[in-house]
């Protein structure tokens, strides 16, 4: 039990809270998805300090990457949507981004009512100066599990993000 205990992180805590406060409670959930949550949290705040000298925050650098990976301009929809950050979200990091030199915007020519964003030389460069950076801390973040073990946990992850997706789309 001392080693339990030992080894007890924030959601075996708070799961130990729920059972003193509401006894009747199934927290089983919590054991995966409040961890994923919780360590999804944690990341955008380390990323967040990874990123602070190249002058970008992990949302500002979450458009910069889905621009990146494109192969021409994007809609602002769709960075939108590869974002999951809100319409009015994607547009102040839009235009903060473009005040930084480091995205471009403009209208469709066949509908001016469409921004179409696109990365810079300047957004390209940071992106590709700071995307090996992220790629380190993750690294790290990972460090002392097999690579059986990660391939395990990605293939289970995968389902609960196929699952997360369709529950969303209902």
């Amino acid at each position: 039990m001392a080693a339990e205990a030992r080894d007890a992180d924030f959601i075996d805590r708070a799961r130990q809270g729920w059972r003193k406060a509401w006894p009747g409670l199934d927290t089983s959930g919590m054991e995966l998805m409040g961890r994923i949550t919780r360590i999804s949290a944690q990341t955008v705040q380390l990323l967040d300090q990874v990123l602070a000298p190249a002058g970008v925050a992990r949302a500002e650098f979450d458009v910069l990457c889905a621009l990146a990976r494109s192969e021409r301009p994007l809609r602002a929809s769709e960075v939108t949507a590869a974002t999951l950050f809100s319409s009015a979200a994607t547009t102040k990091h839009a235009a903060r981004l473009e005040q930084a030199g480091l995205v471009q915007r403009r209208r469709l020519e066949r509908d001016g009512r469409v921004v179409l964003l696109e990365l810079t030389g300047t957004g390209r460069a940071l992106v590709e100066t700071e995307m090996p950076r992220c790629m380190e801390l993750d690294r790290a973040l990972l460090e002392g599990i097999g690579e059986d073990e990660l391939a395990a946990l990605a293939a289970l992850l995968r389902r609960i993000s196929r699952n997360t997706e369709a529950y969303a789309a209902r």
